[in-house]
């Protein structure tokens, strides 16, 4: 089992950022023309944002479960991720565009996106027998002792002796 490390770890990552967490579902499977087109667009976003780590991006992770297509985006900013979706340059907003001229409200292919601002120090996390996932790959995974043994430490409301881990 490749890439699991077998200890408890949590995420570290400072300063403010933003869970951002798009999707897609497909209502018509059998109109395969209206959905596989909003599909391919986001891949090649994810491209354009990896090339260019400047634009913010952190970490992405895709989850699919059909008819549900969904994307687990971690950013340094608020004022990154929308600079993105708005600029003309990049590939979100013409791809926007063109939903909105082809599908629109028409019922044929759903998206949706939620938008979470965390502050810094006001989120936490645990992995145990995990790979390197979601939040740790947006910063750091640290191991989950001292301060950081429990939920409490890792908010940094407790020292971490608040729970005994056997």
């Amino acid at each position: 089992m490749s890439g699991i490390v077998p200890a408890r770890m949590t995420a570290q990552l400072d300063g403010d950022f933003v869970v951002f967490l798009i999707g897609m579902r497909i209502n018509k499977w059998w109109k395969f023309w209206k959905w596989l087109p909003v599909a391919t667009q986001m891949p090649r976003m994810l491209i354009e944002l990896a090339k260019q780590p400047e634009l913010g991006l952190l970490h992405a992770r895709s989850v699919f479960g059909f008819p549900n297509v969904m994307v687990i985006q971690y950013w340094r900013s608020f004022e990154h991720l929308h600079a993105y979706a708005t600029d003309r340059s990049f590939a979100h907003l013409p791809a926007w565009r063109d939903f909105n001229r082809k599908i629109a409200s028409n019922g044929d292919v759903g998206i949706w996106h939620e938008t979470f601002l965390v502050k810094d120090g006001a989120h936490e996390s645990l992995y145990n027998n995990m790979p390197r996932w979601g939040l740790a790959n947006a910063g750091t995974a640290a191991p989950a002792e001292g301060s950081r043994k429990s939920a409490k430490g890792r908010l940094r409301q407790t020292d971490g002796s608040d729970l005994e881990v056997s």
